[in-house]
């Protein structure tokens, strides 16, 4: 997510104003009953150990079980087990005794950067009446995105027939949600098996498994024990630009209603304080979402303001996403545009550009860092990045 991710890791970005990413799967998991939760924290650590609030808004601050914080570790383990993991599988391989202590029934692993609406259990009962060694939670995706992820094709019993990561020409639509289900004494068994064949061709700080597509997945499709399980209803991976703001698309355009269309099912999250949202005298807003605290003056068009963001009057916001207290000053434009926390854009600045396709291509997304300031009168071209910090 370029300059979005220099300091904060991509669980800890805001989705609709008022949520957080990871906030999606630890409310999933919550509400599926699952109450011995681990977090891998790697990159930026501390932004996403302060956003999940030790496990607070999800009733998992607790004495047994509860939400359990994973920080890279130095000096334990082997040399190839030390620091950030290489990838899902790397890390995985790193937890395997913790693992194997907890003596799990099943290990439920899922990514913190996708929004979806899913109970886990679904998947759990399709793992234990297939017997399966892995279970893949599958979506259909539009074929064109489909080389993006893990390809995934199984026969009428939903038995794995075929996987392809990240394929240049994928054979199919159906692609895994990067939620898995293992048993895990035959996730131990092979993660161990990859590592020692892999460990003598591997770098000294990296055992050698990468991510989950590159051999371990593609493993146990091999040993005949993978299933698919279909999840039904809205699912958007949002770690790029454009598919961060196409999906803010869905929410304004109706067509990922269903994410929050269950009041049994809310998605929680921490979430400080704020007054509510104020729309002054000639303010005009239209399809778009505006969070508390946020305060409007001038013109909002399909577009969503985080809490505290300030749109003066004779400012223009369209196609755009602001995090919490960023300030758009008078006669300012701001188009296809991701505007991080606690930036100003001058008065009369142009940022971005109203016709650039910015749900089809990060190049095309403009995107202003952290804390950044663009200067009164200045322009920022479509797809222009601001580090965080900078003054423009």
């Amino acid at each position: 997510m370029d300059v979005l991710t220099r300091e904060r890791a991509k669980p800890a970005l805001p989705f609709a104003g008022v949520y957080q990413l990871v906030d999606f799967p630890l409310s999933n998991l919550t509400h599926s009953g699952i109450s011995d939760v681990w977090l891998s924290v790697q990159y930026q650590g501390g932004t996403l150990e302060h956003e999940v609030a030790n496990g607070r808004p999800w009733d998992l601050d607790r004495n047994h079980g509860g939400l359990r914080i994973l920080m890279p570790e130095q000096g334990s383990g082997t040399e190839e087990e030390t620091g950030f993991a290489k990838g899902n599988a790397d890390l995985l391989f790193r937890i395997r005794d913790d693992i194997r202590r907890l003596a799990p029934e099943v290990v439920v692993v899922a990514s913190a950067d996708h929004v979806y609406r899913f109970d886990y259990t679904e998947a759990i009962a399709t793992h234990r009446a297939k017997d399966a060694e892995v279970t893949i939670v599958t979506t259909e995706v539009a074929k064109g995105r489909a080389s993006d992820h893990a390809v995934v094709e199984a026969n009428r019993l939903g038995r794995v027939t075929g996987f392809a990561y990240k394929p240049a020409r994928p054979s199919t639509t159906t692609v895994a949600t990067e939620v898995f289900v293992y048993s895990p004494d035959a996730l131990i068994e092979v993660l161990e098996e990859l590592h020692r064949e892999k460990t003598a061709d591997a770098e000294p700080d990296d055992t050698g498994l990468g991510d989950f597509g590159e051999s371990l997945l593609p493993r146990f499709v091999d040993r005949g024990r993978a299933y698919v399980h279909g999840l039904p209803g809205y699912w958007r991976d949002l770690g790029q630009p454009h598919l961060y703001l196409a999906a803010h698309r869905d929410l304004l355009t109706g067509d990922a209603d269903e994410l929050f269309a269950d009041p049994a099912w809310p998605f929680l999250t921490r979430q400080p304080q704020r007054v509510p949202a104020r729309l002054d005298q000639g303010s005009d807003v239209e399809d778009s979402l505006v969070s508390p605290g946020a305060r409007v003056a001038g013109v909002v068009r399909r577009s969503v303001l985080g809490p505290g963001v300030v749109v003066e009057e004779g400012a223009t916001v369209t196609d755009s996403v602001l995090f919490a207290d960023s300030v758009v000053e008078a006669g300012a434009e701001v188009a296809w545009t991701i505007v991080d926390s606690g930036c100003i854009v001058g008065r009369d600045a142009r940022v971005g550009e109203p016709d650039a396709p910015g749900s089809e291509d990060s190049d095309a997304v403009t995107i202003i860092g952290k804390d950044s300031s663009v200067g009164a009168g200045v322009v920022l071209e479509a797809g222009a990045r601001l580090e965080p910090g900078t003054t423009a």
